[in-house]
């Protein structure tokens, strides 16, 4: 269960033949994000376990889960930006019900990130997962 935004992410993927054009994609998804205010770059709002330094911002309105993010790390900007199209706009039921392992599957993300990078994309979504309830 993904939203339009990360269905139109699915398809853009299928488009693109190798990997290095598919990281080129997710790093300009990432460049296309609008930088988080210095002021939200607190320790409250880091994410740990990522080997980057990332930051979410989550929030909930009207029973709408959405974040914003950013990372010193261009292709983690990127990853910020699929996890946001796959979580934003979803009610907080909706965040609760993705399987978000599935989802990232389809796009063959597990395969072809390292260690590192897995284990960051694993702890951005518990923060999701956590703050959307």
């Amino acid at each position: 269960m993904a939203n339009a935004a990360f269905e139109q992410i699915a398809e853009d993927f299928e488009f693109l033949d190798d990997w290095e054009d598919r990281y080129r994609h997710v790093i300009e998804m990432g460049k296309a994000m609008e930088p988080l205010d210095e002021a939200l770059r607190v320790p409250a709002t880091k994410v740990d376990g990522c080997a980057s330094q990332v930051w979410m911002v989550p929030q909930v309105r009207d029973g709408v889960f959405s974040f914003a993010g950013d990372s010193d790390a261009m292709i983690v900007r990127g990853l910020i930006a699929v996890i946001a199209a796959l979580y934003n706009d979803l009610t907080v039921a909706e965040v609760q019900a993705v399987d978000a392992q599935a989802e990232l599957a389809r796009l063959g993300l597990n395969e072809h990130l390292s260690s590192q990078r897995s284990n960051g994309v694993r702890a951005m979504i518990e923060r999701v997962k956590e703050t959307a309830v």
